[in-house]
């Protein structure tokens, strides 16, 4: 008889157990893929060691929070817990550089934050959770602490750490005590709308417009505003100014510097105003008071008096050699 053909078009063959083994594996096998193509990932490692690599690489893409306590003061405060580990500062930062740089060293996202020993026992009051035990403490720093000041880790020394966070805790209560003031001021009486949002432009304004008058170069600017109860509130910007006109600054610093200006106008305080000039032949200082916001020019005497005087204390401190005291620049 002769072969007859399958629908295949190919002849039938006899059904040997050799035969069916074949045609099982022509089915089962996958095709080949192209050189140079990746193979498919799969939703699972493989074992233990794929398993360990993918839970390290998630490890150092989760961020890490470390508070630290800034000073003898609050070290102090800590140390009336039974259940806090320390009583030497010393000690405390020896321990806290070592897991700092261990984290680090394991490629770790570090933010530093400042434990508040006030802030912390309001917080436990609030919460109404023990203050003598690790549990809390860790909670306060996971969920009232990130709001708060915060300085990445970068392998700096511990002095600069505490130095660099310190003035960031110092910037962050002057940019809310301002906030307080701006809150408070009502209504324009110009345009009827938020008196804080008027002041904040107009400050906006002012800042830009001292930029442009003292021209191209690296600049320092100092704002001081008279409180009631205490010392002046000091705000700080450092500013560069393109040969094309085009300032720089951080976002962060302009914020409390014009929301400290935007306070003196609503409050009607007679704030001041100084920048330094940055030069390779000499600085130069020049001063303006801010008058309802409106900066209005100081004499050189008035510039070096100023600047030349702590606001804190109101003691002379002795001018610098090199600096020239110049008045300031009046403005359009």
């Amino acid at each position: 008889m002769p072969p007859t053909a399958d629908h295949t078009g190919r002849p039938d063959q006899p059904a040997t157990r050799e035969n069916a083994r074949t045609r099982s594996r022509s089915r089962t096998r996958p095709e080949q893929a192209p050189a140079g193509a990746r193979a498919p990932r799969t939703g699972r490692p493989g074992g233990r060691l794929g398993r360990t690599r993918l839970r390290r690489a998630l490890r150092r893409e989760a961020p890490t929070v470390v508070s630290l306590l800034l000073d003898d003061h609050d070290f102090t405060a800590m140390t009336r817990h039974p259940s806090f580990p320390f009583d030497d500062y010393g000690q405390y930062l020896h321990h806290l550089d070592g897991l700092l740089r261990g984290l680090h060293a394991q490629g770790t996202h570090i933010a530093v934050t400042h434990f508040d020993p006030d802030a912390y026992d309001d917080y436990c009051r609030s919460t109404r959770r023990p203050p003598d035990t690790p549990d809390t403490r860790t909670r306060y720093v996971a969920e009232a602490t990130t709001t708060g000041p915060t300085v990445h880790y970068a392998r700096q020394p511990v002095t600069e750490l505490r130095a660099s966070l310190g003035r960031e805790a110092d910037r962050r209560a002057v940019w809310q005590r301002a906030t307080d003031l701006l809150m408070d001021a009502g209504s324009c009486p110009d345009c009827g709308q938020d008196l804080a949002h008027c002041a904040f432009d107009d400050a906006s304004d002012t800042l830009l417009r001292l930029l442009d008058a003292v021209g191209p170069g690296a600049h320092h600017l100092v704002c001081s505003l008279p409180t009631d109860d205490g010392p002046p509130l000091p705000a700080a910007l450092h500013a560069h100014t393109s040969p094309d006109g085009e300032p720089h600054f951080a976002e962060a610093d302009a914020l409390v510097l014009c929301t400290l200006i935007a306070a003196a106008t609503v409050t009607g305080r007679t704030a001041g105003l100084v920048i330094r000039t940055f030069d390779h032949d000499g600085d130069t200082v020049r001063g303006w008071e801010l008058h309802q916001g409106d900066p209005r020019p100081l004499t050189e005497a008035a510039v070096f008096d100023a600047y030349c005087t702590d606001p804190a204390t109101g003691t002379p401190i002795p001018p610098e050699p090199g600096v020239r005291y110049a008045a300031g620049i009046p403005l359009p």
